[in-house]
């Protein structure tokens, strides 16, 4: 019964539009289910929720944080999941959701049944997937744990403990439309020189712990138009700040450079939208989760990882955050997916680090 009820739950979220932004809907839901789910349930004033619940079974022990996000990466609007031989995926049109909502369903299913657990402070946050705006937008004020467990990892035998620092480059380019025809000397091509930087920066993994990537392209009104204005977006990322810092100096340097070299006009904007961090293998988090993953079978190691998540700013900030897995696989395609055992392994594991927290 408890898992057709976490089962049905996701399968009712996953159809509740979310792409990033979109998040307000979703939003509400989670104010009644967190309630429904024996706690309190608010949003602070950028939309996030914050629940809280309390104790059971034990008595003065510190709260644990759990959290998870709400929103999904796109294409994710009027999502269709199917239910096959104990797997729920997509319909092929979209992403599933499964990241996070997979999460959010197997922390309110443990929440439900859990007999021993400390307090609980439960965060959902949005806007995770375009840059952790919502969590560096949360309110911190309304959280008390100095320790959590982030529900956002795909696999189960695997514990993050840190993700590297990321830089966003977005790029606007600004040429002379012409005819492309009668008078293409007159033009100034954006989208040449939006190609011509692009090709002059170093992309791909660059070393084990450092990534650069152009992610999105476009230009142009017309096919016998000389391109006025073209954009390109762009990140690197790595687990040194300092490298990747420079890395991000070197590509803006590099764009505005080539960019500019046919006349062009070129502005590049750089955010850093998270530094790297890192927690010890040894902290009392990791060890916690480490422990409960064990107790349901599941052997798991530590690693970094060179994407990031919510637990990079939670760890900036203070609040001691492992990473652990929800059991989804082929994350941000349309071939996302998730075992419904493997949601259930989640749950266990989950359960048995609430009571390891409560001793």
């Amino acid at each position: 019964m408890a898992t057709q009820r976490m089962v049905e739950q996701f399968l009712e979220m996953v159809r509740i539009d979310s792409e990033s932004g979109n998040e307000a809907r979703m939003m509400q839901y989670l104010l009644g289910a967190v309630r429904e789910a024996g706690g309190a349930a608010e949003l602070d004033a950028y939309g996030n929720l914050i629940g809280k619940f309390p104790e059971k079974g034990c008595a003065g022990k510190p709260p644990l944080l759990l959290s998870c996000h709400a929103d999904t990466v796109k294409p994710g609007v009027g999502i269709e999941p199917v239910v096959e031989n104990g797997v729920v995926r997509s319909n092929g049109k979209t992403i599933l959701g499964a990241d996070d909502k997979a999460g959010i369903a197997e922390v309110l299913e443990t929440l439900r049944t859990a007999p021993v657990r400390p307090p609980i402070e439960f965060a959902v946050s949005r806007q995770e997937e375009t840059g952790l705006q919502g969590v560096k937008n949360l309110d911190f004020s309304r959280l008390s744990a100095r320790r959590g467990i982030l529900m956002d990892n795909d696999t189960l035998d695997t514990i993050v403990i840190g993700g590297p620092s990321y830089f966003a480059i977005d790029v606007e380019i600004t040429g002379r439309a012409a005819h492309a025809g009668m008078e293409p000397e007159k033009g100034i091509n954006a989208i040449q020189a939006a190609a011509k930087a692009i090709a002059a920066l170093p992309l791909g993994r660059l070393d084990p712990e450092t990534t650069a990537n152009v992610g999105v392209i476009e230009g142009g009104l017309i096919r016998n138009g000389v391109p006025e204005r073209a954009r390109f977006l762009a990140e690197c990322r790595s687990a040194d700040h300092e490298k990747g810092a420079t890395l991000a100096e070197t590509m803006e340097r590099t764009i505005r450079e080539q960019g500019s070299a046919n006349g062009a006009k070129v502005e590049v904007t750089v955010n850093n939208l998270c530094r790297a961090v890192r927690i010890p293998e040894d902290a009392p988090i990791v060890r916690l989760a480490r422990r409960g993953l064990s107790e349901v079978g599941i052997e798991a190691k530590c690693v970094f990882i060179t994407g990031f998540t919510d637990a990079s700013i939670y760890n900036n900030r203070g609040i001691e955050m492992a990473v652990v897995g929800i059991g989804a696989q082929g994350e941000h395609t349309t071939e996302e997916r998730i075992a419904v055992a493997d949601m259930e392994h989640a749950v266990r594991a989950l359960t048995a680090m609430l009571r390891l927290a409560a001793a």
